[in-house]
């Protein structure tokens, strides 16, 4: 695959099997690779691909994680094809939404501040075995967490969410979570005595 998409300059798994020369048919060549897509990054190739980025960064970076969208309106035959919130054409009033699938991304920053990719996972609801997003969220909280010991998690207010607060308590680790108007935020105002005050931080 990496020969092929680096050889072809595509993504596309005809133009990646017309590089490869193969003396099967063509057909089963995209078979033979879409197969083995499905099963995932080997382990292996993952740990080549984090090893070195864990040099580049800090002990205790700061992680992003955000979802996005990538949209198919046009699709019929893609599998597991569900709905998304179209990010480009939502707006304040309304929100727009088109067939494709949503995608998870984890971004630790280095030293200088750039940002590197250490999770990004397309997922739908309606694949088989699919639990929630929450789930493929908190992998990515896991691999920051196993990559780097500790991390600083940074997490829009679409992440408001007691869940999303008591899974990295649970893993020892930092979190900057945007919150929403509706969230009560619970402080000590003087001594002995908690005001409530509400919207966003």
């Amino acid at each position: 695959m990496a020969y092929g998409m680096l050889a072809s300059g595509s993504c596309l798994l005809t133009d990646i099997v017309d590089t490869l020369h193969e003396h099967s048919k063509k057909v089963n060549s995209v078979e033979r690779l879409t197969r083995h897509l499905n099963k995932g990054v080997p382990g292996k190739a993952l740990n080549s691909y984090l090893s070195p980025i864990r040099k580049w960064l800090p002990n205790e970076p700061v992680v992003h994680i955000d979802d996005s969208d990538i949209v198919k309106p046009d699709g019929r035959k893609f599998e597991a094809l569900g709905l998304v919130r179209d990010g480009s054409k939502n707006t304040d009033t309304k929100n727009v939404y088109e067939k494709g699938y949503p995608v998870t991304e984890a971004c630790a920053l280095t030293e200088n501040g750039h940002p590197v990719s250490i999770f990004s996972e397309i997922h739908s609801s309606e694949e088989k075995g699919f639990t929630s997003i929450n789930d493929v969220t908190f992998s990515a909280m896991e691999r920051a967490a196993s990559l780097f010991g500790k991390a600083t998690f940074v997490m829009d207010r679409g992440y408001d969410d007691n869940k999303m607060f008591l899974k990295p308590d649970s893993m020892g680790q930092d979190y900057v979570i945007r919150l929403t108007a509706r969230r009560k935020l619970l402080f000590p105002w003087e001594m002995g005595s908690v005001n409530t005050a509400s919207g966003p931080a």
